[in-house]
Parts: structure tokens; sequence; C-alpha cells
């Protein structure tokens, strides 16, 4: 099993800026990948940014140019450093830990953390 503590959301701003943390602990695999989701009221679960293990990234296009995910390995810990918020970005955002290459050795889920990004 692999548990993920997720921290940093909060009110903030529009434009303002808002910095995520997830660290992962357990069972955890060299070969994975980190990523955050988000959800808002009334919509899907969307995947905002995905980080590999080998440092590969991936950015659903809203928010390319906005936010950058980044990992430290020694700490097993992804971040999301959003700047430039929207109100659009008001969400519920989950870390996921997706264990093994294309997620065979399981997929795991924080428990969320609110951004609200209002005036």
């Amino acid at each position: 099993q692999v548990q993920l503590v997720e921290s940093g959301g909060g009110l903030v701003q529009p434009g303002g800026s808002l910095r995520l943390s997830c660290a992962a602990s357990g069972r955890l695999f060299s070969t994975n990948a980190m990523g955050w989701y988000r959800q808002a009221p009334g919509k899907q679960r969307e995947s905002v940014a995905i980080v590999a293990s080998g440092g590969s990234t991936n950015y659903v296009d809203s928010v390319k140019g906005r936010f950058t995910i980044s990992r430290d390995n020694a700490k097993n810990t992804v971040y999301l450093q959003m700047s430039s918020l929207k109100p659009e970005d008001t969400a519920v955002y989950y870390c996921q830990y997706c264990a093994g290459f294309g997620c065979v050795m399981g997929t795991y889920w924080g428990q969320g953390t609110q951004v609200t990004v209002s005036s």
C-alpha cells in the first residue's frame, strides 16, 4: 500500500500563487509516476499535471505556462507550483501515485486539498 499526504491548498485571489505538496510513503516503486488531478463541482476529475520517475512531465493545456510540477525523489514528494491562478482553477486537487510502468502495481490517491481562487 501507498499512503499520500497532501498539503498547501487554500484561498487565493485571482493572479495569485499557491504550492501544493504530496508526500508518498509505504510500498513505493522505482518506476512510478506522480501527478495532480482536480475536480470542480459538477465536473469530472481531470488530470492537471504528471511527472514520471524519470522526470518527464505532462500538463493539461489549460495550465501550461502557469503551473509547474516537480518532484524530489529523495523525499518521495511531488509539488505543484501554481501561478497566475484563475477562478476556473477552483477545485479539489488530488495527488495520485501510479505504481510501476503503466500503473500495473496500482493507483493510489490522496485525500484531496481544496483550492479556491476568488476575490
